[in-house]
């Protein structure tokens, strides 16, 4: 399980856990906790039994192995799921999809494994973050008062009905 998913919310920064406590807490395996503890460097409240982890400190680590897994989209980039990596879209190509009047999502494929990527992004600033990109805008809908030649209904002209 990624340490993305660990919300250091859950810890009260004023409380004590032991190794099962944080495990339960966090949905993570108690050896989890016993890794992080002796490899990731997780500092514990002494060296008894059982082991203590101040709630401050957990929440601490947590956030720091957060900010180190977090990759930031640079111009020209749409994050990739499935690769979990930040990469141009194929072709330089990708498709604006407006959700609001000032926000919208970019959909564009991966180039190494063909899914399907996204960006939500500001139609202000939309030149700035993908600079010579190929970006498809939808076309308006065509509503009824811009048709070139109006529909002809025939059948409601008075006496056409016998």
């Amino acid at each position: 399980m990624s340490s993305l998913r660990h919300n250091p919310r859950l810890v009260k920064i004023h409380r004590s856990y032991t190794v099962e406590e944080v495990s339960q807490m966090l949905t993570v395996h108690k050896n989890t906790v016993h890794k992080w503890i002796k490899q990731d460097g997780l500092e514990v409240c002494d060296a008894r039994r059982p082991t203590l982890v101040q709630g401050g400190v957990l929440r601490a680590f947590l956030d720091a192995k957060r900010s180190r897994n977090k990759r930031q989209c640079q111009p020209g980039e749409m994050y990739c799921m499935k690769c979990r990596s930040p990469k141009q879209p194929a072709g330089g190509m990708a498709d604006y999809q407006p959700k609001t009047a000032a926000l919208g999502n970019l959909v564009g494929i991966c180039p190494d494994c063909f899914s399907i990527m996204n960006r939500r992004i500001s139609v202000a600033k939309l030149p700035l973050i993908l600079p010579g990109m190929n970006v498809t805008l939808p076309h308006a809908l065509q509503h009824i008062v811009e048709r070139s030649s109006p529909s002809v209904n025939s059948e409601l002209k008075t006496g056409a009905r016998t």
